[in-house]
């Protein structure tokens, strides 16, 4: 049985005198292709929502459907979201870190209102002067973040399937989303990189002798 995330940790500040509290995760970072992805949602100050957000959980253990379905209900409850990217040539110039780091601080910036407090996934933000506390597992420990993390994916998604896949059918990109599959692998066999592939990740680095 999948378990679902709590407000533990949005309860503990919003008992400390915060109320706007921001969820942030990224989608795409081990990716071989495309942009990495981070969404920022924030949440209403209410402990009863945890019915109505049964169906958000970590990205990664919902189906398509499923998260489409929860992407919908976090849009109509959330007090803003907001989704901010960092693309390949990014990517490879500064590195994933770093660029994940940049897209969650454009995921911040393009927020409505200016949230009191960070509840992070894994990744910290040394530049970002907001209080912030980074979690291992967030996605799956905290409403926020897991509502993070299906903004994230889902908007990253869209991306690959109508952008990538549009340009560049014959890399199935509607499929594997850009990640290392063997379809993916083996597609890059044949056609060689495209100009969304980051050139500094296996396979493509190997490939072209860049390690």
């Amino acid at each position: 049985m999948r378990k679902s995330p709590t407000f533990e940790y949005e309860s503990a500040l919003w008992q400390q005198g915060y109320s706007l509290i921001a969820g942030i995760d990224e989608a795409g970072r081990g990716a071989w292709a495309g942009p990495v992805m981070a969404g920022v949602v924030i949440l209403p100050t209410d402990l009863s929502l945890a019915e109505k957000l049964t169906c958000v959980m970590d990205s990664k253990l919902l189906k398509p459907a499923e998260r489409e379905a929860a992407a919908a209900v976090i849009a109509e409850t959330a007090c803003c979201w907001a989704v901010g990217s960092a693309d390949n040539r990014e990517i490879d110039r500064i590195g994933v870190l770093p660029a994940t780091r940049l897209a969650m601080q454009r995921a911040l910036e393009s927020l409505s209102r200016r949230p009191e407090f960070l509840l992070i996934d894994y990744v910290n933000l040394p530049r970002q002067l907001i209080p912030q506390l980074s979690i291992a597992k967030g996605d799956m420990l905290s409403f926020s973040i897991a509502a993070a993390s299906i903004m994230a994916k889902v908007e990253r998604d869209h991306w690959m399937e109508s952008v990538c896949a549009e340009a560049y059918p014959q890399y199935g990109f509607e499929k594997h989303k850009g990640y290392g599959t063997a379809l993916h692998a083996d597609c890059i066999d044949q056609f060689g990189p495209c100009e969304y592939h980051r050139m500094t990740f296996h396979p493509l680095a190997k490939e072209l002798k860049l390690f």
